[in-house]
């Protein structure tokens, strides 16, 4: 399943929910509805007329049926609203439920140093926003992932995962969890936890009218029933309240288990190393503990768990995940069926084994090489990283290089692993380092939208040195000059560094540092298109721009096409003539003609266009970026910088693709 298939199967899988949990409160609000006539009747029966079936029925009125459905209706949807309120700040919040601690960027710790660089690595391969890390203290072998959407996700991982699995181990079981954050499933299970907890506060309703039937029974004379008729009516409401959470989770069982099967396909596909998820799902078999977590709110998040994460009594029915061994020998056929207990002893970060060969791109590792855990690697890992990071920066890029970039987009393969470690090696390490903590992460943004020009850059930095903090400022002049002479294709990478520094500002700070931003860009009173593209892409992730329902035709979107990709076309040449090239290859694959604009300038009007495509459909959403595609490189060749734009504009668009490669083998 490819990604925007993916995405379209979540938003349709949301609606089915959305049709299941309304027979559900149906089915609630007849059952409630009978209960409360029942216990009407029993208000108002004596010892002489009794219990009568004929009275419960004339009491099933339109008037009863209305009232109880109302608030049955209002009870579900205001608890399904309020957890989805809870759930708003996005994957932190499960994390923080579940007991979990955001890994500081700047850690020492080698456990914490050592998950952080393979999730780097699998965001930056990937082409989405590097997310935070938050850790588990949990001796279980477990993960999560968790969110909205890419721009607020987060990874989580138990202390006992990072001791027992191997540096491939971990790079397959975060590479299944990225694949539940591109494929939409996050946002479709915290969609789960609200509708379940609407549901499940029919029973806590319940449970609270049983509470209170201590102070029914001391105010109460001798032939009043209604204490009785409470007791029963609380007892009723327990009953449905818990028996619709009960079928709740089988449909969430039976969703998630289908998901877990999709997203062990997409690790081996990302890897191309089955061994890596197939030995950490037999170690998860082999230890004490398994894969269950001791949090208490576990069982409301199981289905979010890279393995079952609570002990079931009706483990087949319930389980949100399929049995261990069936998820083994789907991604490992030759495993002997043994769940041996092999944990090494814990890596150190030079002994890490390296599950990608860096210089082909295969994928056949030997296991002898380095990463960017380490940096006093030995000298010949040293040399062969700067040679590939050299040669990756160099190569080439043609139309291929797009289309296997489009085409790959969720389904990142293992030369996209190798070209994001090489990335990683080639950002000077005093650049790198200042990424990860905020007020030099901010300094570092501010730097990439420095003029080239002296003239203009003095104006930004005057400019900008009244309103930023002396700090920042001065990290800035620090580091300018070398964020300056970087690499084009560096760029990005860089600013995907760095956005968990910056995305763990407080909101007085991302505003400060917003308008900080704003003051750079129009220091000279004109916004260049790297600058708008810089940012959009900050405040996408940021949460400054909400999620929008992907409804609209692209056919029904032809102004807004033609402003993006007369932008585009403008970007990357350098007379009209070919300018009117780039867009007819471009309109060859639209449902419509384009004509290029005389104003390309007004970067206002392009925000207006890119916010409303953002909107277009996911099946259709690979026209428009095949259209991008060719707009590139009809020229025969892609400028680093038509890259660069091309997969900034991908991910506004929501969807995050994979670095471009040159067609080398």
């Amino acid at each position: 399943m490819d990604f925007f298939t993916a995405q379209e199967h979540a938003r349709r899988k949301t609606w089915h929910l959305v049709v299941l949990l309304v027979l559900a409160v149906l089915v609630l609000v007849a059952v409630t509805t009978l209960a409360v006539a029942i216990a009407l009747q029993l208000m108002s029966s004596t010892e002489q007329t009794g219990f009568s079936v004929q009275e419960v029925r004339s009491a099933l009125s339109f008037q009863l049926v209305a009232a109880v459905a109302v608030g049955v209706l209002a009870v579900v949807v205001l608890g399904g609203l309020f957890k989805q309120r809870q759930l708003s700040g996005g994957g932190r919040v499960v994390a923080e439920a579940l007991g979990g601690r955001e890994i500081n960027l700047t850690t020492l710790d080698p456990d914490e140093r050592r998950i952080l660089n393979v999730v780097e690595e699998m965001a930056i391969a990937s082409g989405t926003p590097v997310p935070s890390v938050y850790i588990v203290e949990d001796e279980g072998i477990n993960a999560f992932a968790a969110g909205h959407q890419t721009s607020d996700a987060v990874i989580g991982i138990t202390r006992g995962t990072i001791r027992n699995l191997t540096r491939e181990e971990l790079q397959g079981v975060v590479a299944h969890e990225f694949s539940h954050i591109l494929y939409g499933d996050m946002r479709l299970n915290i969609r789960l936890v609200s509708v379940l907890h609407g549901i499940l506060l029919i029973g806590l309703l319940g449970g609270t009218l049983l509470r209170s039937m201590p102070y029914r029974r001391a105010g109460g004379s001798k032939r009043d029933n209604s204490a009785a008729v409470i007791f029963g009516l609380g007892a009723a409401l327990m009953v449905i309240g818990y028996a619709g959470t009960f079928f709740g989770n089988l449909i969430k069982s039976a969703v998630s288990r289908q998901r877990e099967y999709l997203a062990d396909a997409s690790a081996v596909q990302f890897t191309r190393n089955p061994y890596g998820i197939g030995n950490a799902l037999v170690k998860i078999g082999a230890h004490s503990q398994g894969s269950y977590l001791k949090a208490p709110q576990a069982a409301e998040f199981s289905h979010l768990f890279f393995g079952q994460g609570i002990k079931l009594r009706f483990a087949r029915m319930m389980a949100t995940h399929p049995p261990l061994k069936e998820r083994v020998q789907r991604v490992m056929p030759d495993w002997d069926g043994r769940f041996e207990s092999r944990f090494p002893p814990q890596e150190t970060d030079h002994e890490a084994p390296s599950s990608v060969d860096s210089g082909n791109g295969s994928g056949s590792g030997n296991g002898s090489g380095d990463d960017n855990d380490n940096d006093s690697g030995d000298g010949n890992e040293d040399r062969s990283v700067a040679t590939l990071s050299k040669t990756t920066l160099a190569a080439v890029l043609t139309a291929t290089s797009a289309q296997t970039a489009i085409n790959t987009i969720g389904q990142p393969s293992q030369r996209h692993l190798a070209q994001a470690r090489a990335t990683l090696n080639a950002l000077p390490e005093r650049i790198k380092a200042a990424a990860h903590e905020p007020y030099t992460a901010r300094a570092l943004i501010y730097a990439l939208l420095l003029s080239d020009e002296p003239s203009v850059r003095e104006q930004q930095l005057d400019a900008l040195q009244q309103i930023a903090l002396p700090e920042t400022y001065r990290a800035l002049v620090d580091l300018g000059p070398e964020v300056l002479t970087l690499d084009v294709g560096l760029r990005l990478p860089l600013v995907e560094v760095a956005l968990p520094a910056v995305k763990a500002l407080s909101a007085e700070q991302a505003q400060h540092f917003r308008l900080c931003m704003e003051r750079l860009i129009s220091a000279d009173g004109h916004t260049s298109l790297f600058e708008w593209a810089l940012y959009q892409l900050l405040l996408n992730h940021l949460g400054e721009k909400g999620r929008r329902l992907s409804h609209l035709k692209l056919s029904e979107l032809q102004q807004e096409c033609q402003r993006l990709l007369s932008v585009l076309a403008a970007a990357g040449q350098d007379s009209p003539e070919e300018i009117s090239a780039a867009l007819n290859a471009a309109e060859g694959e639209l449902p419509f003609s384009l004509s290029a604009l005389d104003d390309v300038s007004d970067m206002r009007a392009l925000s207006f266009a890119v916010e409303r495509l953002r909107r277009v459909k996911p099946l259709q959403k690979p026209v428009l970026l095949q259209a991008m595609a060719r707009c590139i490189e009809h020229s025969g060749h892609i400028r680093p910088a038509e890259a660069e734009l091309f997969r900034v504009i991908a991910d506004i668009l929501g969807c995050p693709m994979p670095p471009l490669l040159s067609d080398e083998r």
